[in-house]
C-alpha cells in the first residue's frame, strides 16, 4: 500500500463510524409499561357524549326561532329565508312560522353563488339562509350552538346559544 493512501483511509475509517443516530431505542419492557400505560388513559377518559336526535332537532328549532324572529331582512327585499336543515325540521318551522315574511324555505331552493348573495331559485332575487351548528354536551349536560345568518359578504353574522333541559324540554338560557 502507498503511504500517500494511507492517511486518507485512515480518516475514513475514523470517521465513517461517527455520526449521531437520533433514534430513541425502546427497550421492551419499557415498550410494554408505555403501552399499558396508554391503554388505562384511555379506559380513564370519559367518553364523549352524545345529544340524541330529538334532542338536536329541538335545540335547532330554538336557535332556528330565535333567528326568525329576529328581523335581518327587514331592508333586504329579501324573498326567501332558506334553512339548512332536514325537510322534516323545514315543515315544522314553517307550521310555527306560517305567515312569516319572507317565507321560510329548504336551503336545496337557493343557488348560492361565491362571495354574492344567495339568490331565490323561485324568484331570481336575494335571499337569506340560516344554519344551525350544536355542539356536543357539556360536562354539565347544557349544549353550546352556534346560530348564522348569510345573505352576502356584507350582511353575515352569528350568535352563541347556551341551552339547558329541564323537565324533558330545552331552553335557551342566553345568547351572545
Amino acid at each position: 500500500m502507498k503511504p500517500a493512501l494511507l492517511p486518507g483511509l485512515l480518516l475514513a475509517v475514523i470517521t465513517s463510524g461517527c455520526y449521531t443516530n437520533t433514534e430513541t431505542i425502546v427497550f421492551k419492557d419499557e415498550q410494554s409499561a408505555q403501552t399499558q400505560e396508554t391503554t388505562t388513559a384511555i379506559k380513564a377518559a370519559p367518553k364523549p357524549k352524545k345529544l340524541s336526535k330529538p334532542d338536536e332537532q329541538q335545540v335547532e328549532r330554538l336557535v332556528f326561532g330565535y333567528l326568525l324572529g329576529r328581523h335581518f331582512f327587514d331592508n333586504g327585499d329579501y324573498t326567501g329565508v332558506f334553512l339548512q336543515t332536514g325537510d322534516d325540521q323545514v315543515a315544522a318551522m314553517q307550521a310555527q312560522f306560517p305567515a312569516h315574511v319572507p317565507p321560510i324555505k329548504p336551503s336545496y331552493r337557493v343557488d348560492m353563488p361565491a362571495n354574492r348573495t344567495p339568490v331565490d331559485k323561485d324568484t331570481g332575487k336575494a335571499a337569506m339562509v340560516f344554519t344551525v351548528e350544536t355542539a356536543e354536551p357539556n360536562a354539565d349536560d347544557s349544549v353550546d350552538a352556534l346560530g348564522r345568518w348569510y345573505a352576502g359578504g356584507a350582511v353575515t353574522g352569528f350568535y352563541t346559544f347556551h341551552l339547558t333541559k329541564a323537565n324533558g324540554d330545552w331552553r335557551i338560557e342566553a345568547v351572545h
